[in-house]
């Protein structure tokens, strides 16, 4: 239904659309005649929602940051999921890998050649010269925040540090990129030429995803790409940046058992770092890291 210039705007700020909103959707409009992708205004977050997203990314960067000071050689994984699960639970929030879809742990961790979805158990017991990524997801007043960090158990091999250093520079890379009124495929573009340019592979069909009022959200945000083409970015989108990247080839193949976990299928190392941004006017904000 056609939305009148005086009425309130449909972002939820309580102002007028025409002084809100409209301009916004002209440019949409506009840009969409010209044969850009737009995205609809299910993916634009109102104020109201921005703020609930950063209150449950402050408590997520908390999360990781604690689990940080803990995470030692001789701890198991299960070890960091109670770590996760207590800490969550006891400021208010909601561990949001708990249950979903069946999933059985309260987060992610990932070992060496785990790619994503490793599953937290009393048995796997981290050792010097491990790569492990934490994925903390966190419901807070309903709102949802994601990130994971790469973590070097005592003293890793020089070519593990660097896969894990890449990979963290490509997110960077892909942060000075991002802008409003750019493209995903900018983000894709500069991680995947960055990665290979080391010898690695990027994950295409496991990437980022939209996030904030549900766990998964569109966009996909595919990290192989071509600057200027895709989903335009625009003020109020929230996603999040996550290459997953491998040491060798991008093959991988899911645990049969557990339906979940992401292991490479050369058995090579993997490494990702997921930070959730949201599109500002003028640049991009980072929620969670």
């Amino acid at each position: 239904m056609k939305i009148g210039r005086n009425d309130p705007c449909w972002c939820g700020s309580g102002k007028k659309y025409k002084v809100c909103h409209a301009d916004f959707d002209e440019k949409l409009a506009e840009l969409k005649s010209k044969g850009e992708k737009v995205p609809p205004h299910s993916l634009i977050k109102t104020p109201a929602q921005l703020e609930g997203i950063r209150k449950a990314g402050k408590l997520n960067t908390e999360i990781l940051d604690m689990v940080a000071e803990n995470i030692h050689a001789g701890m198991s994984t299960e070890d960091i999921n109670k770590l996760v699960h207590e800490y969550t639970i006891a400021h208010g929030g909601i561990p949001a890998p708990l249950n979903y879809c069946g999933f059985p742990k309260s987060v992610c961790t990932s070992v060496n050649d785990v790619i994503c979805h490793g599953i937290p158990s009393p048995d796997e017991i981290l050792q010097d010269g491990d790569i492990i990524n934490v994925d903390v997801t966190t419901i807070l007043d309903g709102y949802y925040a994601d990130a994971s960090r790469m973590f070097c158990i005592g003293q890793v091999s020089d070519e593990a540090k660097k896969l894990v250093e890449v990979t963290k520079e490509s997110v960077d890379l892909a942060l000075a990129e991002v802008k409003p009124w750019g493209h995903l495929g900018d983000i894709g573009e500069v991680i995947s030429k960055h990665v290979y340019a080391h010898g690695y592979t990027v994950l295409h069909d496991i990437g980022g995803h939209g996030v904030g009022n549900d766990f998964h959200e569109e966009p996909y945000v595919c990290h192989i790409g071509k600057k200027g083409t895709g989903m335009l970015l625009v003020p109020g989108m929230v996603f999040t940046i996550e290459p997953m990247v491998n040491e060798g080839e991008e093959d991988f193949f899911q645990d049969e058992e557990n339906g979940w976990t992401i292991y490479t299928e050369d058995g090579s190392l993997s490494a990702q770092w997921e930070y959730t941004v949201a599109i500002t006017e003028d640049g991009v904000e980072v929620i969670t890291h």
